[in-house]
């Protein structure tokens, strides 16, 4: 692929490395340039790095009536070494394009996907941040872009890439754990539509929930199936919670579950976790009613999230939409959660080896 670079001129461009800072946020600030490319007529075109700037979208652009808009989450890191590597990217470019699938999208090729975001990330070197837990949040996006008021795919898109240097998701980090709303009143998907795609719709959905979480003061909302039975995933992240024996037990994945890749790279890393950490992950169907009675007799003895943004957060409370309040443990962060969320940030950093493939750097090129 061959990307034309329309860069800033260097006056323009940041200058000097982004100075270490512990309260940048998160996805608030945004780098010097943009990766776009164009779908048209069956292929993509006109790869292209420029300067970030407001995209032009006719007001009949089918992304804005019928929703065909998809998007992803991935991490790059500065190592000790002073470069930059991506984490399990490979897995964000497929699940980008599940996401497409589902929503009637073209798909992305993989290299192509991997050869922009790397791109991007090389022109934007002297955006990473350098702060203790910070990254550089990588945001993919696809969207429909044919003028056209048929209900129907659209016949062109356009692909997008940005980064924002981020610290953490949770303005607590894993100092304080988080309190979640168990809601019967909404769903956040239903078997056979599009809850295992990364859709922007998805989303905009799930606000109505949030604010009824917020009425509860809870952080976030855990959602249950369509019938209420079982556990199914948070807005944000998936769910996990861990037993006094060592379980870490994952909802199982259906198509009504956005495929965390964090939870999938910790299903993976099975046999290492059980190893180093006495932690077994495992998925199986959490009904309701268990969970909370596994709660309550304290067999079940840390709970959390999996998500790209938080990596992983601490559930310390859980309240229905009765009142009836559920608290894990002493209700602070466990010590297992806390373990777990080190290595994962260790591996993820260069600290302690990562899988083969899973961390890939970025290469400089003469610009």
């Amino acid at each position: 692929m061959n990307i034309d670079y329309q860069l800033l001129s260097p006056e323009l461009r940041r200058a000097e490395p982004l100075e270490q800072c512990d309260n940048l946020g998160f996805g608030q600030q945004r780098t010097d340039h943009i990766f776009l490319m164009d779908y048209k007529d069956g292929q993509w075109i006109a790869p292209r790095i420029v300067p970030y700037q407001a995209l032009q979208l006719a007001p009949g652009a089918m992304a804005l009536h019928y929703g065909q808009s998809v998007f992803e989450g991935a991490k790059a890191f500065l190592h000790q070494d002073n470069e930059i590597y991506t984490f399990r990217l490979d897995k964000n470019c497929q699940r980008l394009n599940v996401s497409a699938s589902i929503l009637s999208m073209p798909s992305v090729p993989e290299d192509m996907q991997m050869s922009a975001i790397h791109a991007l990330l090389d022109v934007e070197r002297l955006w990473m941040p350098r702060a203790n837990g910070a990254s550089m949040y990588i945001r993919p996006f696809l969207f429909a872009t044919e003028d056209n008021l048929s209900v129907r795919a659209s016949n062109s898109y356009t692909y997008a890439v940005m980064l924002s240097p981020s610290g953490s998701y949770y303005p607590k980090g894993m100092t304080t754990s988080l309190k979640l709303l168990i809601s019967n009143t909404y769903h956040r998907a239903v078997s056979g539509g599009t809850g295992a795609a990364k859709a922007a719709g998805n989303y905009a959905a799930s606000l109505r929930a949030q604010k009824q979480a917020a009425s509860f003061s809870a952080d976030q909302v855990l959602y249950l199936d369509a019938s209420n039975t079982y556990l199914e995933e948070v807005g944000a992240m998936n769910h996990f919670h861990i037993t006094k024996s060592g379980h870490l037990v994952i909802p199982e994945f259906t198509d009504t579950i956005l495929k965390s890749i964090t939870s999938q790279s910790i299903l993976a890393l099975a046999a290492r976790l059980s190893d180093e950490l006495g932690l077994k992950p495992i998925q199986q169907k959490i009904a309701l009613t268990d969970f909370l009675d596994d709660i309550k007799s304290g067999e079940i003895i840390e709970a959390g999230g999996f998500g790209t943004a938080a990596v992983t957060a601490s559930v310390g409370h859980y309240i229905l939409e009765n009142g009836e309040h559920y608290t894990v443990g002493n209700g602070e962060i466990g010590k297992l959660t806390l373990a777990l969320h080190q290595f994962y940030s260790d591996m993820q950093q260069g600290r302690i080896n990562a899988p083969s493939g899973w961390l890939q750097k970025v290469a400089i090129n003469a610009l």
